[in-house]
């Protein structure tokens, strides 16, 4: 009888550490990361980049030690006017990739502790949430530059309908 009882105990065990590794947050693939430079007293900029969640994730933060605030924004045009906010979350669906750019979705970091000069990177944490409520942190190095890397050189930086990235106040 109590070798039974061990069986079921170390079954049971054996089980829930299965479950447990299973249930881990698998992180997104992110490609094409990268944050506008910018110049002396420009108080914001933009990250862009490509995401796809391996599962249904949501993006429900963002850090980083080079701007006191860090969002999830959202760039729409609302009538003739483009419109800039701040998003809880980002939802990203199993195996779609969703696209942070200029003039759309995007990451804004605001209130620079210095300029952001091209070349260089910046440290970007990432919090991602499942269905479950279990969280996981990516901890990205992205590079810096004045347009996104692989575009032609001397293209527009901006797109239509995009404003300075800096000029957001909340």
């Amino acid at each position: 009888m109590k070798k039974n009882l061990f069986r079921r105990v170390a079954v049971a065990a054996t089980l829930a550490i299965a479950s447990a590794a299973l249930a881990q947050v698998l992180p997104p693939k992110v490609e094409g990361a990268w944050v506008r430079s910018s110049v002396p007293g420009q108080q914001g900029t933009g990250a862009f980049m490509k995401i796809t969640a391996p599962q249904p994730l949501e993006l429900v933060g963002i850090s980083t030690p080079a701007a006191g605030i860090a969002e999830v924004h959202e760039m729409r045009l609302e009538g003739e006017i483009m419109r800039m906010r701040p998003l809880p979350k980002l939802e990203l669906p199993a195996g779609r990739t969703v696209e942070l750019k200029p003039g759309g979705y995007h990451l804004m970091l605001q209130d620079l502790k210095q300029p952001l000069r091209a070349g260089s990177t910046v440290p970007l944490t990432m919090v991602f949430r499942d269905a479950k409520g279990a969280e996981t942190k990516l901890e990205l190095q992205v590079p810096v530059g004045t347009t996104a890397p692989g575009a032609k050189a001397g293209a527009p930086a901006k797109s239509m309908g995009e404003h300075s990235m800096d000029a957001h106040k909340h």
